[in-house]
């Protein structure tokens, strides 16, 4: 077996194989990269104080020390190493990785002229992270929502000067939710450039009652998720942005399976009715990737969010990923090899505007 935040060691399920005899086009877009000197940078900070102190509280002192001493370390040098993360990529069958900063960098507690320097640190990374092996690799960049302006000129100058084909970020910032209207020129920002906005919590609100058994991440992920979609649409955020190219991590959490109640409340309430459509119909306007663990699972969030809605996602390198991707796609019954193509590569290419470069 593997040990804690390995890719596997054995060989996964050999690759999936398309009708012209190729193996099908491989592309994760849940993949991170951490950056040593952001930590260097905001070490003596204040504020790093009270972010520890949250995690504490609302992790559990075990799960805080498990991913110090055992997750962490082992996840390092998928993070920092491009030989590694190569040959992980191999391993798993994967030709490209769309590549994100690891969520614990986001800071956005960072005052603007601190958010400014981090922000700029990873993105001049990840962009040189890239051009080391540009056919295998696609950035998705950092950007201060807690600075709005400022965070519309970082994702122009992550699409526009670095090439990256969107930002990643948080499903709140600093506690405000992402349909606060003072986010709108990050959207309207977004849809100009048409660039994918991959949103990923790091920590969940429900503060102390998930401390137990790492239950942060197992329940706080989806529950992140799903409060931070649900703000997108019935914050009318979809509605004000038509054009918004959203992908959601972890299979969109507790959403795309649990809508029902969502349409008979906006059906049933006036005040529950803030957005213009029934609120499962807007499945079709947002992306999920796979990280669901189950196929069963998996099968289920394509028959609501629709094939063209569903994307790769293996959160490499840490422990909580899904690195047998062909072996998950083999094991939904009734995908044709035109599903198959689609899920692990097509839908991607289409969004991102990715060409074929393997």
């Amino acid at each position: 077996m593997p040990g804690p935040g390995d890719v596997p060691k054995v060989s996964p399920h050999p690759r999936l194989i398309g009708g012209d005899g190729r193996p099908l086009t491989t592309i994760d877009i849940h993949a991170h990269a951490m950056f040593p000197e952001v930590e260097r940078l905001t070490a003596g900070r204040p504020e790093r104080a009270g972010e520890a102190e949250f995690r504490i509280r609302t992790m559990g002192a075990q799960t805080i020390a498990y991913n110090r001493d055992v997750m962490i370390p082992a996840a390092m040098p998928g993070l920092t190493r491009i030989e590694q993360r190569l040959h992980d990529m191999d391993v798993m069958g994967v030709d490209m990785q769309i590549v994100s900063p690891s969520p614990n960098q986001y800071h956005y507690w960072a005052p603007e002229d601190l958010a400014q320097e981090i922000v700029g640190i990873q993105n001049e990374a990840l962009a040189e992270l890239v051009t080391q092996a540009p056919e295998r690799l696609v950035g998705l960049g950092a950007i201060a929502m807690q600075h709005p302006a400022l965070a519309v000129e970082q994702m122009r100058h992550c699409v526009r000067d670095l090439g990256f084909k969107g930002v990643e970020i948080s499903s709140t910032i600093d506690g405000a939710e992402l349909s606060d209207r003072r986010f709108d020129p990050i959207w309207a920002a977004a849809e100009e450039l048409g660039a994918v906005v991959f949103i990923h919590p790091m920590g969940c609100s429900l503060d102390e009652r998930l401390a137990l058994a790492y239950l942060s991440n197992i329940v706080g992920q989806p529950v992140e998720h799903a409060v931070a979609l649900s703000h997108l649409i019935f914050g009318g955020v979809l509605d004000r942005h038509s054009g918004l190219k959203i992908v959601a991590a972890h299979g969109g959490g507790y959403l795309p399976t649990h809508l029902g109640r969502a349409d008979h409340a906006w059906a049933q309430r006036e005040d529950a009715c803030t957005c213009c459509h029934k609120p499962s119909s807007y499945l079709k306007r947002l992306h999920f990737d796979s990280l669901v663990f189950d196929p069963r699972d998996l099968g289920l969030l394509i028959e609501r969010a629709g094939i063209g809605n569903v994307v790769i996602g293996t959160d490499y390198p840490f422990d909580m990923g899904h690195y047998d991707i062909h072996g998950l796609i083999a094991a939904i019954p009734g995908l044709s090899d035109a599903d198959r193509a689609a899920l692990l590569g097509g839908n991607l290419m289409r969004l991102m505007g990715i060409k074929e470069r393997i």
